[in-house]
């Protein structure tokens, strides 16, 4: 599967296996369990983050990891935006500290 990550005017496609989406279930649920108690999120605070929120940490995870070239992480976070929204093609990243700006994209022909 491939993920685009679209930062400013570039967009960096990161390919993840498909048994990597399906079977890291239990990394997904770790990643989950670390936000359950909130997670600042820009100059906010958020105490019980919705699903589009995680999603929005996980996407600047994904963002730092790409930056400091850690391709692990990088494909672990982008495996659990893959596993967690259905349809998703890709995620425009902020870049400026404002994690709420950060937006899904989503495939609508599978709607």
């Amino acid at each position: 599967m491939i993920l685009n990550v679209v930062i400013g005017e570039n967009t960096i496609p990161v390919t993840v296996p498909d048994e990597l989406v399906e079977e890291a279930g239990d990394v997904f649920d770790r990643i989950d369990s670390d936000m359950d108690n909130g997670w600042q999120m820009g100059r906010d605070w958020v105490q019980n983050m919705n699903a589009e929120q995680r999603c929005q940490v996980v996407a600047d995870k994904l963002l730092t990891a790409l930056e400091t070239e850690n391709r692990k992480l990088g494909m672990m976070m982008a495996a659990y935006l893959l596993n967690r929204v259905p349809g998703i093609k890709g995620v425009r990243v902020a870049t400026d500290g404002e994690i709420q700006e950060t937006e899904l994209l989503m495939d609508l022909s599978q709607f």
